[in-house]
């Protein structure tokens, strides 16, 4: 099978133009260490963020995605210091969220070294600070970030404060206004299924990427290359993000990429990334 066949099929993806996918390892950072747990709970140590940052930056991730889960949560803000040694440890575009409550704050982190600013919380509190970071600095710099969760209804709820409020709001129709609003990119956070290796939730995937007409980050219970995969064939992700299975070395970004490549996803070989040879 090659790219043409696997992205022609009309009932998965007619919607979706054939594009590189990208493969984003996330630094979930608290107490200036990078975390992970599961359901958003019980976090345990994987390490330093600056030294990881470079590891996957030096074996073939396309971004990486460092977020300060614990910022909007306990109101602290972002710790600058650390976006800067990490963004100028590395060569590839670097997400930064966690905390960032204003434009000021949102020009604070791209002077830090950031290429793009992730808001959760505070878009959803105050949408039009979507729009005039858009304004400001341009869409392409702007991410919505959304945590949801099923509802017994079968609908999916947004969920603010790294994951502790809910706010009876469709994950769908919020990350619909939130393109409007100037956003250029969805970071779509699954918190029934985040760390538990369970796979994508593919339903919420799709539901979202069918609503907007901008780029879906998958985001939320990776635990195999092939999970990452479905997320692109079955749901339409223009990206995947995971954690756990490459903080712990269970898999590696090249190993993600070759498996997307021999079942005929375009990705970029590492060899193609800029600041390799």
């Amino acid at each position: 099978m090659n790219s043409d066949d696997c992205f022609s099929k009309p009932e998965l993806f007619e919607k979706w133009p054939v594009l590189a996918r990208r493969i984003i390892p996330c630094l979930d950072i608290k107490d200036g260490r990078v975390v992970k747990g599961v359901r958003f709970l019980d976090l345990r140590d994987a390490g330093d963020p600056v030294e990881n940052a470079v590891y996957y930056a030096e074996t073939g991730a396309d971004e990486i995605c460092f977020l300060d889960i614990t910022a909007s949560s306990d109101r602290r803000n972002i710790v600058v210091q650390l976006v800067e040694k990490v963004a100028d440890a590395i060569f590839i575009p670097f997400t930064v969220g966690g905390g960032i409550r204003t434009v000021e704050d949102v020009k604070a982190v791209l002077h830090a070294g950031a290429d793009k600013v992730s808001l959760n919380t505070a878009a959803f509190q105050s949408p039009e600070i979507l729009t005039a970071a858009a304004d400001i600095f341009g869409s392409q710099c702007i991410v919505c970030a959304i945590d949801a969760r099923r509802t017994v209804t079968g609908d999916y709820e947004v969920y603010l404060h790294g994951g502790r409020t809910p706010t009876g709001r469709s994950a769908a129709e919020w990350a619909a206004e939130a393109e409007r609003r100037g956003a250029g990119e969805i970071l779509l956070t699954s918190m029934d299924r985040d760390g538990t290796g369970e796979g994508f939730d593919l339903e919420l995937t799709r539901l979202v990427r069918e609503n907007v007409g901008i780029p879906v980050i998958a985001s939320g219970g990776v635990g195999s290359p092939e999970h990452m995969a479905e997320a692109v064939e079955q749901a339409g992700a223009d990206a995947v993000l995971a954690a756990s299975i490459f903080h712990f070395r269970e898999h590696t970004v090249a190993e993600v990429k070759e498996i997307m490549h021999k079942r005929g996803i375009s990705v970029r070989r590492i060899h193609e990334i800029p600041g390799r040879s």
